[in-house]
C-alpha cells in the first residue's frame, strides 16, 4: 500500500508502537544536557547590564533590557570584542582566565592578495551573532570558561621585529598559564606563534596544520613569509619535524621548495585525496598520534583557505578542492578533544569575503573547538 500498511505508517513495528527509542537521538540528548548548565554569569551579566547601563524605558516589559546595551544582545548592537567577552586591558591580570584571544594584525607576509590584517576585526564583528551555548555539545562558554578578549598585538611594517612581539605575546600569555586564541593574520604568524608557545612547554610540541598549501620552504622572494613558518616552527628545539602533521595539502599552489623540505625533514603531509579515501575520524587518529607522540603539547593551526572557496572566498590564496566546512569542523572536534595548548586561526581576509562567510566559519571553528575542550574536560569546569 504505498508508504502505508495494513495497521498505519510503516515506521511502527508490528506492535503499533514506534521502532525506536527517541531518547536515543543525539538531539534529544543535547536538550537534556541543557537542563545541567549554569546560568549563573548569565545573570551576573544581566545585572551588570542594568548596573552599568540603565534601567530599561518604563515601557519595556521585559526588565532585563537594559537603556544601554552591555551585553550578549542585541547581536547587531554594542562594541565587539570576541564573542561579546571582556576587554582586558591590563594584559597583567591575564592570568585571571582560561583562555586570552588575541588579534594579529599582520599581513606583510603576504605573497599574493593583502588584506588579513583585518582578519581579527572581522572575526570579532561577526562572532556577535554567535551565542556562548552550543546545543549538540551541551556547553555554554559563558559559565564554564573564563574568557577574556586581549586586543591585538602591535604589529609594524618590519616582519622579523613584528614577529618578536608575536613571540613576546604569546609567551606572555602562555606563561600565565592561559590558553592562547591567536586571531591572524597571514600564516607567517605560524612561526612566532610557536616560538613564544615553545618558551613555556617543557618538552616537545607537536603541531597538527589544516591548509591547502605546505607553508614550509624556507624563504620566498628572500623573506620569510607567509609560505614559511613551518621551516622556521620546526627549527626550534622542542618543535621538531616530525611531529607536524599537515592536512588537506593539495592543488596547485604547493611549491616545489617546500615538498623537498617536508621530504627531507621527515613531516607528515595528508593530503584531502588521504582524507577522502581514510574518512575524518581515522586521518584524525593518525595525525593525534604523529603529533603527540613524545609531545607534551599540541599546537593546532587552522588555515581558512584548507576549506574549499566556494565556501570561503575571502581568503588571499582561495583554492578549489579543499575541506566542506563540516568536514574541517569535524576533523578539529576529533583533534580538540584530546586538547590543545593553543590555536591560531589565520589568513581570513574581509575584503574578499561574502556576506561574512569565511569570517564565520574561521569564528565558528575557535568556539568549537573551546567547547570540544570544555565537554571533554581538558580546560574549563561546568561549575566555574
Amino acid at each position: 500500500m504505498g508508504f502505508f500498511d495494513s495497521h498505519g505508517l510503516n515506521y511502527k513495528s508490528n506492535t503499533g508502537e514506534p521502532s525506536f527509542d527517541k531518547e536515543d537521538l543525539l538531539g534529544v540528548k543535547a536538550a537534556h544536557m541543557e537542563a545541567t548548565l549554569p546560568s549563573i554569569r548569565g545573570e551576573e551579566e544581566i545585572a551588570r547590564g542594568l548596573k552599568n547601563g540603565l534601567e530599561a524605558a518604563e515601557s519595556i516589559g521585559d526588565r532585563t533590557i537594559s537603556c544601554f546595551s552591555r551585553g550578549e544582545l542585541p547581536h547587531y548592537a554594542g562594541i565587539n570584542t570576541f564573542l561579546k567577552m571582556p576587554f582586558l586591558e591590563d594584559v597583567n591580570k591575564v592570568d585571571e582566565y582560561d583562555v586570552a584571544v588575541m588579534g594579529v594584525p599582520f599581513d606583510i607576509g603576504t605573497t599574493y592578495r593583502s588584506g588579513t590584517r583585518f582578519g581579527p576585526q572581522a572575526m570579532r564583528r561577526i562572532s556577535a551573532l554567535y551565542q556562548t551555548y552550543n546545543y549538540e555539545l551541551g556547553v555554554d562558554l559563558r559559565e564554564q570558561l573564563k574568557i577574556c578578549d586581549i586586543g591585538d598585538v602591535f604589529t609594524i611594517g618590519n616582519i622579523e621585529k613584528s614577529f618578536d612581539q608575536i613571540t613576546k605575546a604569546v609567551s606572555h600569555v602562555m606563561g600565565k598559564g592561559v590558553m592562547p586564541i591567536i586571531l591572524g593574520g597571514d600564516h607567517s604568524i605560524g612561526f612566532p606563534c610557536v616560538r613564544g608557545v615553545a618558551e613555556n612547554v617543557e618538552g616537545n610540541i607537536g603541531i597538527i596544520h589544516l591548509d591547502r598549501h605546505a607553508d614550509i620552504q624556507e624563504k620566498d622572494m628572500d623573506e620569510r613569509m607567509h609560505t614559511t613558518p613551518w621551516f622556521h616552527a620546526t627549527n626550534i628545539p622542542n618543535a621538531p619535524a616530525v611531529n607536524l602533521v599537515q592536512i588537506g595539502i593539495g592543488g596547485w599552489q604547493v611549491p616545489r621548495p617546500g615538498v623537498k623540505v617536508a621530504r627531507e625533514r621527515g613531516t607528515t603531509i595528508m593530503t584531502i585525496g588521504d582524507v577522502e579515501e581514510l574518512g575524518i575520524a581515522k586521518v584524525a587518529e593518525m595525525a593525534l598520534e604523529i603529533a603527540w607522540k613524545g609531545a607534551k603539547a599540541v599546537y593546532l593551526s587552522f588555515d581558512i583557505d584548507s576549506i574549499d572557496c566556494g565556501f570561503v572566498p575571502g581568503t588571499g590564496w582561495p583554492e578549489p578542492g579543499g575541506f566542506l566546512p563540516r568536514e574541517a569542523l569535524k576533523l578539529m572536534h576529533l583533534i580538540a578533544k584530546e586538547g590543545i595548548c593553543a590555536m591560531e586561526v589565520v589568513e581570513v581576509a574581509p575584503a574578499y569575503d561574502i556576506s561574512d562567510t569565511t569570517a564565520l566559519l574561521a569564528t565558528r571553528s575557535v568556539l568549537d573547538v573551546l567547547a570540544t575542550m570544555v565537554s571533554h574536560g581538558k580546560i574549563g569546569s561546568p561549575s566555574t
